[in-house]
């Protein structure tokens, strides 16, 4: 089979589209011929080295979310798994970025009928934090909503849930999107959040934000909140989560909350993730680059030069389609 492997930390070109052997599942193990491979944010800290996690063994095969076709199965796996499609999150280990993956059988989702591979693999871990996120806002017709790093795979599905729920939804973007796409997704108004001025009437307007980014840009959409709003912290940028004022909390009657990112009660969450995306009541943006420009999707994703979710995929044998 093909993968990508990684020889050292470092940039994408340490990204490596190499030929190694196809790995066999053991007893309680299924292989996953892979359709589709998400590439996160971590993905990125990982390859670099800054990502605080167990002592490496090179050479690696980076990626955690694989969804795609059971074509072998271990001693102790129900014969009738053989064939199905299915998606996971690979936990603490690694090794999606390639053809084949190996998983514990007990570990995988069957993926709904009617769902491609890609939107999975955006869903089961990227859309569950959007339904956590979107749960904890509690939104409704009456809400402004301000939702940062719009453009990514978490915000592009919070700005379309928020659009959902009759919220007004304005889209803060931190690369070269396109406005129009964002608006495709149900956005009313588009900022760049390293513009030096914010429309002034958007100060005090807005009753809740959906923040993804962190950093300076989540600071600056907490700003915009109205006394009582609330502010979802769902996720971070290289810069971490966003510095907020205690005293102001306390002094505009803000709520501000965190949404888990692990826990008891998980696995319940990627079906349900799953489930909403069939229903049309989360539906992804993905963008899609081949197994073999991972290096290229790294840095897509690193320059905010992307939209939605980020997914390699392997060639598709002849005539197996999704």
């Amino acid at each position: 089979m093909y993968a990508i492997r990684l020889h050292e930390f470092g940039g994408p070109e340490q990204l490596s589209y190499e030929q190694v052997p196809d790995p066999m599942p053991g007893h309680g193990q299924l292989r996953i011929a892979v359709r589709a491979a998400g590439v996160r944010g971590a993905d990125l800290a990982f390859r670099a080295g800054t990502l605080d996690c167990p002592a490496a063994e090179f050479p690696l095969v980076p990626g955690q979310e694989v969804a795609g076709v059971v074509d072998a199965l271990g001693a102790g796996v129900p014969p009738w798994l053989l064939g199905r499609r299915v998606v996971t999150h690979l936990g603490l280990a690694t090794g999606g970025y390639a053809e084949l993956v190996i998983r514990e059988a007990a570990a995988v989702h069957p993926i709904p009928q009617g769902l491609s591979s890609a939107a999975a693999v955006a869903m089961i871990e990227t859309g569950r934090s959007a339904l956590s996120a979107l749960n904890a806002a509690a939104l409704s017709a009456t809400d402004v909503v301000a939702v940062t790093a719009a453009a990514g795979a978490l915000g592009s599905m919070l700005v379309r849930g928020a659009r959902a729920s009759g919220a007004k939804v304005i889209a803060i973007v931190d690369g070269p999107v396109k406005p129009s796409a964002i608006r495709g997704l149900g956005a009313s108004f588009v900022l760049e959040h390293t513009a030096a001025d914010w429309p002034a009437e958007l100060s005090g307007a807005v009753t809740a934000v959906l923040d993804s980014a962190g950093g300076e840009q989540g600071a600056r959409a907490f700003d915009l909140l109205a006394p009582g709003g609330r502010f979802v912290m769902c996720g971070a940028g290289p810069e971490g989560p966003a510095e907020l004022s205690t005293r102001a909390v306390f002094a505009r009657g803000l709520t501000v909350c965190t949404v888990p990112c692990s826990g008891t009660g998980i696995r319940t969450a990627e079906a349900r993730a799953l489930a909403t995306a069939v229903t049309g009541g989360l539906v992804p943006a993905v963008q899609s680059f081949p197994l073999s420009a991972a290096a290229e999707a790294h840095d897509a994703l690193a320059t905010r030069a992307s939209f939605g979710k980020v997914v390699l995929r392997p060639s598709v044998p002849a005539g197996q389609f999704e």
